[in-house]
């Protein structure tokens, strides 16, 4: 059997209300979180920019890449 139904977790329990699933005590079941709490600690922020080396070799790719699509078609 293959079911789908609401519940809420309340302490290490999940709570579902629903009549229709009295016969299915003891069975196994497999529970899928839809709105998992996200941590509240957040990562510290990393400066990307850092890493950067600059060169010329990319100055021009907006340019280049434009040119590129705008005759991709026959």
């Amino acid at each position: 059997m293959l079911a789908a139904v609401k519940g809420v977790i309340e302490g290490n329990k999940v709570v579902i209300e629903n009549e229709d699933l009295g016969d299915c005590d003891g069975v196994e079941v497999i529970v899928t979180l839809l709105d998992y709490p996200k941590k509240q600690k957040s990562k510290e922020e990393i400066d990307w920019d850092s890493f950067k080396i600059p060169s010329e070799r990319g100055k021009d790719v907006d340019k280049y890449m434009k040119e590129m699509r705008d005759n991709d078609r026959i």
